[in-house]
């Protein structure tokens, strides 16, 4: 069951603080970083009210999804910069390219260049981040190709690489996960030698948002500690 209005607004300004005394333990600015409310399965409604709240960016995993909210509040006039954040695939490559700002899941070949394909023929440049996949079980580059992808992405008219993403693997405490988002972290400093345009890691969700911040996260993509358990 998604969260009332009221109690979407104290989720906010809980993580907020959260995200601000993280930053503070790792000697950063919590300006430096932004939230994501990732609005999988969450009723337009709900993600209005966040909106109205002060959240400024909303991650969808479903083309639509995206496609049915996105015009929803702009219709209501309320500025959202929308991320997508679910698997991207050649085949609707063209429809996030459509009706995203931001897209965090850049891997394959072939879908990156529909994306840029379709964002360059609108006249859109769109900031994209590779998914970096440390499992080799997830969707996402191996650590490996990282390097190549990048020199690919940077290539290709309609996109703007930013930085990189990650989905850690399942461990039973968020300190479990500090090792891979350090990874992370070292994996784009080694890059910015080549490709000092890739400043940004977007990692951490609900569970473990805060020991990302602590080693560098500069995006947090947070569902479930935003807008309460998923229905589905």
């Amino acid at each position: 069951m998604h969260g009332t209005r009221e109690e979407i607004r104290t989720n906010l300004v809980a993580i907020r603080a959260r995200i601000a005394a993280a930053a503070s333990r790792a000697g950063r600015d919590p300006s430096e970083v932004l939230l994501v409310g990732a609005a999988k399965t969450v009723p337009v409604e709900t993600v209005r009210w966040a909106v109205d709240a002060g959240l400024g960016a909303v991650g969808e995993n479903y083309v639509q999804e995206l496609r049915a909210k996105r015009p929803a509040l702009e219709e209501a006039r309320v500025p959202v910069r929308w991320h997508y954040i679910g698997t991207l695939r050649s085949s609707t490559a063209q429809h996030v390219a459509d009706l995203a700002d931001v897209v965090e899941t850049v891997a394959g070949e072939r879908a990156a260049r529909r994306l840029a394909g379709r964002a360059a023929r609108a006249g859109r440049t769109l900031d994209v981040f590779l998914q970096v996949d440390f499992t080799g079980e997830r969707s996402g580059c191996a650590p490996d190709d990282v390097a190549a992808a990048a020199a690919l992405v940077t290539g290709l008219e309609g996109l703007r690489l930013r930085g990189l993403m990650t989905i850690p693997p399942l461990t039973p405490t968020p300190q479990g996960a500090r090792s891979w988002f350090a990874r992370l972290r070292e994996l784009r400093d080694g890059l910015r030698t080549s490709f000092p345009e890739v400043l940004d890691l977007s990692m951490g969700m609900s569970l473990d948002y805060e020991v990302a911040i602590e080693e560098g996260a500069t995006i947090v993509r947070i569902g479930t500690a935003l807008f309460g358990p998923r229905t589905s």
